[in-house]
């Protein structure tokens, strides 16, 4: 229309030669589908088929026939693979170019040129008084960008200027000129600050359309003009003041279009106006990218720092300017397409608009499963359909459809005539050439493009009828035909990706006033909305959707953290997509998808239980959310809850898993199940929470395992658990006041012993009532973090335990005070560091989504679990020593005092030397948690780790108080102090507790001379005992505080670790026979039971 105005007779002929091409290929597009001389040419290999299509079309056409056709474009071959291939090709007589599609590359949105209507401004002569004034206020610009597009009048050879920008302090702030060359081309300068940059070649003045862009930055006075899309010059130093003092370009100036400003916003000069067409003027307060700069090319407008949008109510026109509505034919994003030449095996590209022959890529398995489905097919369906639309709606086979090109009409009555069919149940399952043909349409009608004109209100009908095809598709009658289809559509995810294409046509209905569109249609939902980031109080935006059941429903939001980052970065609004497929058979042909899961909570109170994976499932609706800004899709992360459907089983256990259908993973199967980025948040009974740090396809993931045990089992169990914590916890803490109070004497041994008991009952103890702290997360949260502390502590002194025995076998050049430092460092400050880390690296994942206990789904469990595996490995490595050492000491000791005995005798010796001490060391050393290694075998070892490892504080009270020598010596001693005590207001003979000459025995030990006297006579008296550990006569060190003695009837080895006491038990006897001599026959039989023990002898 404004090239007949600029050019009357060259922009008429030009429009009649393009008239009559488009007419020509039309035509020719028309036979070529039609003629069965360009039928499709097979090639078959062991592992592909190809399809060449000798029809000429081009990229964007060639790429939509062979995906109506469930093919692929041809994948540039790799390197090894170019020769062969174009052998291959020749061998069938192709030769030629073919167009390709690269690898890595994907093309977005928009796939082919598309009409743009806008307004245009028509500048028809150079006057000094047409003008277009921008009624925006300008801040001060460091950094500026403005685009447009540009028709340039070459009847002129004059200076032109295409904007001007004026501030009160300087008329030339900011300005783009232009001029024709001798050689016919524009040349464009930029002027800032009033210095001038040199006129450059941009483009040829042909009198078509061209987009351009100037770039300008403060720093350095960097700038920089692109003409249709490429950089044509660029420059630094263009700056008042120089380059090392830039400025900004001043704030609140006026914006002139078409004419050059000599003073603020007036006095034009006819010879410096603007002369011709220009429109789609956008200024931005930064550097757009070369990305970016495509983007506005194609049409596409970046939305972040845009400081001008065109637009009509933004303008001031002066009256003699025309300003006419107009379609620009806008490119599409990439015009450049790859290019396979067949006879040279080389590559080159050509423009995505040129017609080229192309090939489509099948699997071997999916071309003849395809043929296979058009060979079995009765065509009921599309018979139907086609009567009653009353033309070929479905055709009989997808391999004879061409590329068909749909207008929102024909669409709309297509789908109207296939959702009647469906619904009346005329097909009550569908055969795989139906469901076949139904995807073909469906695919035809998501490539919709909208045409100017359309009715935008048949849209949402259009988008009615397409949820309700789909959701009749989905029924649970058509299970087994999609899975008989499914290596031709690579998975049923398939139809989620043409519903989200569907969803995206919607995008025109949203205005200011209407702001969302929901469509539901039985089991599957959509929703499109736009969203302002303007506004002060933002808040998350979730997509709810109600569920079959009362009271229930899924949802997915973008938190309000979200949407304050996606304001932060520039962004005024949003366009969200969400979609729902609520359970069905979408659900059960993608259970059986390959997802990158993991191991799923154990069973509540500490023990996982044994169980066998029997599968992954999707147990619950899939629910999408996608961000939109400018039609292009921006990251976000989501949150998002999804009721179970899945039924339950019988004596299975089911852990959710949060994943995402990634399509790039396997793309031959259309995709797969991933996990990355997503976790667990919250997990209930008949739902998961999950949170993910980006937008897709969402599912929960139930991890179906076959349990070993049945309730009963597991209810025996957990009451075998609690029984026993509570019976240790009790065992426990009269052990640690037995220590306390009947005054056990000090020694690394007993302060080890008090540590681990101390560590031990308090981690049982909160075990036991951990289920009480469930309903609060902050509570259960820290009932957690000390059971981790509490076990962690007990096992580092379990460790402390097998240290210590190890430095009394083995020679240890520490002191006994730097030894108990490093004791309790390992003990108390080990578990702190080990909590603190893991609280510090995975504060969210800390704790498990059902119960009061670490979480076993991501790694935090191995800061519990791999500590305790080392521990008990190396106290295993210390029983395994101390063992050998009382073995080899009692087969020594028996060669030497019973050299006669029978071999019978000493085999028993031996057995028992080497069950005495496993017996005592178990508990303290922590060994009977191996037993977990072997819970997966067999109930019984169940029931045996959690007996031997509930008890554990019962075992110590037993081997370490009720049969420990010394406790019962120390409480013997105060039995014996209680009835001396009571006899000291006798008679007094001798006061042997005041007496200052008795202070020292009495406190060593050793009798007094005098009451030596009274004592028997030596020969009576037991040998003395020796200590043969500092001799070095046998080899290995005993234990410090091991006694050995060479009576046989003693153990080579005491493994109490705590000495007998000299004779305080004889001396108080002594005592009471001088005070009240009835109380000789009292104490008789303790005297009698004392002999050998106490190193004295009984009269």
């Amino acid at each position: 229309m404004f090239g007949r105005d600029l050019r009357p007779h060259s922009c008429f002929f030009s429009f009649l030669v393009g008239l009559s091409r488009s007419l020509l290929a039309f035509a020719a597009l028309a036979k070529n589908q039609t003629s069965t001389g360009f039928a499709p040419v097979t090639i078959e290999t062991p592992g592909h088929t190809y399809e060449y299509v000798a029809t000429a079309l081009d990229w964007w056409q060639a790429d939509r026939y062979c995906e109506q056709h469930f093919a692929q474009l041809l994948l540039e071959p790799q390197d090894g693979e170019q020769g062969s291939f174009s052998k291959l090709l020749q061998s069938h007589h192709i030769r030629g170019s073919v167009w390709l599609k690269e690898r890595g590359s994907v093309l977005h949105k928009t796939k082919r040129r598309r009409g743009h209507t806008v307004p245009v401004l028509v500048f028809r002569d150079k006057t000094d008084t047409k003008y277009v004034k921008v009624l925006s206020e300008f801040p001060a610009l460091p950094a500026v960008t403005a685009c447009a597009h540009l028709q340039w009048d070459t009847r002129t050879q004059e200076v032109a200027t295409i904007f001007s920008y004026a501030v009160p302090a300087f008329t030339n702030e900011f300005q783009l000129r232009g001029l024709v060359d001798e050689e016919g081309f524009v040349r464009f300068a930029l002027i800032v600050h009033g210095h001038h940059s040199p006129y450059l070649p941009v483009f040829r003045a042909d009198g078509q359309w061209h987009h351009f862009c100037v770039t300008w930055q403060q720093q350095n006075g960097t700038w920089a003009i692109y003409a249709d899309g490429k950089r044509r010059a660029a420059a630094s130093g263009l700056c008042s003041g120089g380059p090392a003092a830039p400025q900004a370009i001043s704030g609140q100036g006026t914006f002139i279009i078409g004419q050059d400003q000599d003073s603020l916003g007036g006095t034009f000069r006819a010879q410096e106006s603007f002369s011709g067409n220009i429109t789609d003027l956008h200024i931005w307060q930064r550097v757009l990218s070369s990305e970016h700069i495509e983007k506005a090319r194609s049409c596409w407008v970046e939305e972040q720092d845009l400081l001008f949008g065109w637009s009509s109510n933004a303008l001031e026109v002066e009256s003699t300017v025309q300003a006419v509505a107009t379609q620009l034919l806008c490119p599409g994003p990439v015009e450049e397409c790859r290019v396979l030449e067949v006879g040279s095996s080389g590559f080159s590209y050509a423009s995505c608009l040129q017609t080229l022959p192309f090939i489509c890529h099948y699997s071997k398995d999916a071309y003849w499963q395809l043929k296979r489905a058009q060979l079995e097919a009765s065509h009921s369906l599309a018979s139907r359909v086609n009567t009653l639309a009353v033309r070929t709606v479905i055709p009989d086979s997808v391999f004879t459809s061409g590329v068909q090109d749909m207008n929102l009409s024909v669409a709309l009555d297509a789908l109207d005539i296939l959702a009647t069919v469906l619904r009346a149940g005329e097909v009550p399952v569908l055969e795989p050439s139906d469901l076949l043909a139904v995807l073909q349409l469906l695919k035809q009608v998501s490539d919709l493009e909208i045409q100017e004109g359309d009715e935008l209100e048949m849209l949402e009908q259009l988008g009615q009828y397409y949820m309700e095809v789909t959701e009749l598709i989905l029924e649970e009658q058509n299970t087994g035909t999609w899975s008989l289809i499914s290596q031709v559509i690579r998975g049923p995810m398939a139809v989620v990706e043409l519903c989200d294409r569907m969803v995206s046509l919607l995008v025109p209905l949203l205005t200011t006033e209407r702001t969302k569109i929901t469509i539901q249609h039985g089991n599957i939902g959509m929703e499109v909305r736009e969203l302002e980031l303007g506004e002060q109080e933002l808040s998350g935006e979730a997509y709810v959707v109600q569920s079959p059941e009362k009271g229930r429903h899924d949802l997915i939001e973008v938190p309000v953290e979200e949407m304050q980052r996606l304001k932060s970065r520039g962004l005024h609004r949003v366009t969200v997509k969400n979609m729902w497929f609520g359970y069905g058979s979408l659900q059960r042909c993608l259970s059986g998808a390959s997802a990158a899961s993991r191991e799923p909570a154990g069973p509540e109170g500490g023990h996982k239980s044994p169980s066998t994976a029997v599968g992954t499932a999707v147990g619950t609706a899939v629910i999408s959310c996608t961000l939109l800004s400018g039609h292009q899709e921006i990251s976000a992360s989501v949150r998002y809850r999804l009721q179970h459907r899945l039924q339950d089983l019988p004596d299975t256990l089911v852990g959710p898993v949060c994943a995402f259908w990634n399509f790039s993973l396997s793309p031959d199967a259309g995709g797969m199940w991933s996990t990355a980025g997503c976790s667990v948040a919250k997990s209930f009974p008949d739902s998961t929470a999950c949170f993910c740090n980006h937008t897709t396809n969402f599912a929960i993931l139930l991890q179906v395992y076959e349990m070993e045990r049945t309730t009963k089992e597991e209810f025996t169990l957990q009451t075998l658990t609690f029984i026993g914590c509570g019976v240790s916890f009790c065992a426990l803490t009269v052990t640690f006041i037995l220590f306390l109070v009947v005054g056990v004497p000090k020694s690394e041994r007993t302060t080890v012993h008090k540590n681990l008991i101390l560590a031990l009952a308090a981690g049982e103890a909160l075990l036991m009532f951990s289920e009480l702290a469930k309903p609060s997360q902050v509570l259960c949260f820290m009932v957690t973090a000390f059971l981790h502390l509490f076990f962690m502590a007990a096992f580092s002194w379990m460790l402390v335990e097998g240290l210590l025995l190890w430095s009394k076998v083995v020679a240890v050049n520490m002191s006994e005070g730097r030894r108990m430092k490093f004791y309790y460092v390992t003990g108390w400050g080990l578990p702190v560091l080990i909590v603190g880390v893991t609280l510090a690296t995975s504060f969210e994942k800390y704790v498990a989504a059902n119960h009061c206990w670490l979480n076993v789904q991501t790694n935090v469990i191995w800061a519990f679990v791999g500590p305790v595996l080392f521990i008990l490995a190396v106290n295993s490595l210390v029983l395994l020593r101390v063992v050998t050492v009382t073995v080899a000491s009692a087969r020594r000791r028996s060669k030497m005092l019973t050299p006669t005995s029978s071999l019978e005798n000493q085999i028993g010796t031996q057995i028992w030397a080497t069950a005495k001490p496993v017996l005592v060391l178990l508990p303290v050393l922590g060994l009977t948690w191996l037993c977990g290694l072997l819970v997966h075998l067999s109930i019984v070892w169940a029931y045996v780790f959690i007996v031997l490892n509930s008890l554990q504080g019962l075992y110590i009270f037993l081997v370490y108080a009720v049969y420990n020598s010394e406790v019962r010596n120390a409480i013997r001693r105060m039995k014996d102090k209680k009835k001396a005590l009571s006899f000291t207001n006798c008679s007094h003979p001798i006061n042997y507790l005041s007496s200052p000459r008795n202070t020292n025995s009495w406190a060593t030990g050793k009798l007094s001379p005098a009451a030596e006297s009274a004592l028997p006579s030596p020969e009576q008296k037991e040998p003395p005992v020796k200590n043969i550990t500092s001799k070095g006569n046998f080899g290995a060190r005993i234990p410090m505080g091991i006694s050995s003695i060479m009576a046989p009837e003693r153990p080579a080895v005491e493994l109490t670790a705590f000495k007998s006491s000299v004779s305080e038990q004889g001396m108080l006897s002594l005592l009471s026979r001088r005070c009240h001599p009835e109380a000789v026959q009292l104490s008789s039989p303790h005297w009698a039971q004392e002999k050998g023990t106490n190193g004295g002898t009984q009269q």
